[in-house]
């Protein structure tokens, strides 16, 4: 019988950090070579980079995904960075890769993408932490008390609003929450609150508008025939359901389907285009262009 030999198995490198630093800027010529030089000199790899250069506004975006071997923390290379992007005028955040952005859901009483993101986060297919559930409503009280998240019933009334809205922003305060999310929530949001919460708010509706308005937007479209049923997701601005679109997705329907039917394909299609939203923004892929969006998918 041979005996097993005792010397020691070398273990795996361990794993690289990993970072993504995230730019833009006027475009002009030196870009690249001072990002790429900047992370060759601080012993930094590129895993991988995007970049675009939009003719229309003059603007350069950039997304890279990079690791360092040696130790270092987020804070130095910051603070190592700030010279090139004030040398280049640039808007720039450097983010650890694997940290989960936290986030805040919002609902009222359709539950299909709370549900879907809820079971997402649970299973790691987005790499968010969900902070807090905060509803008009208690009716999905249970389902996230089911998965150890605290729920914030916040009634809205048109006397109450103000005082709902500053309760909101607390918890996005205390909790350190980094993005909102409207799954589904139906009340208007005030105009304060947009800004304060600029770039940080994703909505999702379907994409009858403006042909199909208030009450059950999806018999009207059965009554008209419609062949596609679509939904957008976009951030919150203070223009009502136009803000700079980030994802769309549509579904062909037929002249048999009934009205019940296009309501459960739309709500298959909001959670699929709300839920890529949400991953490509905590993975730091939408880049604002203005009222449009750049993203790296």
């Amino acid at each position: 019988m041979n005996e097993q030999s005792s010397a020691a198995v070398p273990q795996a490198a361990a794993q690289a950090d990993q970072y993504v630093l995230t730019l833009s800027c006027p475009d002009k010529q030196g870009i690249v070579h001072a990002v790429s030089s900047y992370l060759f000199m601080t012993g930094c790899n590129i895993e991988d980079s995007q970049q675009f250069g939009d003719h229309d506004t003059g603007l350069f975006f950039m997304r890279v995904h990079f690791s360092a071997d040696e130790p270092v923390t987020v804070d130095k290379l910051r603070a190592s960075f700030t010279a090139i992007g004030d040398a280049f005028h640039m808007d720039w955040q450097i983010n650890r890769a694997d940290e989960k952005m936290r986030v805040v859901l919002m609902v009222s009483r359709f539950g299909h993408c709370l549900n879907d993101l809820l079971f997402r986060a649970r299973i790691g297919a987005l790499p968010v932490e969900i902070a807090a559930v905060v509803s008009n409503h208690t009716d999905f009280a249970e389902l996230v008390g089911s998965y150890g998240i605290p729920f914030h019933h916040i009634p809205v009334t048109k006397d109450t609003k103000a005082q709902a809205e500053a309760r909101v922003l607390e918890i996005v305060r205390e909790e350190n929450v980094e993005l909102v999310v409207l799954a589904r929530y139906m009340q208007v949001l005030s105009d304060d609150l947009c800004k304060q919460l600029s770039g940080r708010i994703i909505n999702i509706h379907h994409s009858f508008l403006p042909s199909f308005k208030g009450a059950k937007p999806y018999h009207q479209a059965h009554a008209r025939g419609v062949k596609l049923i679509g939904a957008t997701a976009h951030y919150v601005t203070a223009d009502l359901d136009e803000g700079p679109i980030i994802e769309q997705e549509v579904e062909r329907v037929g002249h048999d389907v009934t009205p019940d039917q296009l309501v459960a394909v739309g709500r298959d299609v909001e959670c699929q285009a709300l839920a890529r939203a949400v991953k490509w923004h905590a993975e730091r892929r939408i880049l604002l262009n203005g009222r449009r969006t750049v993203v790296f998918a």
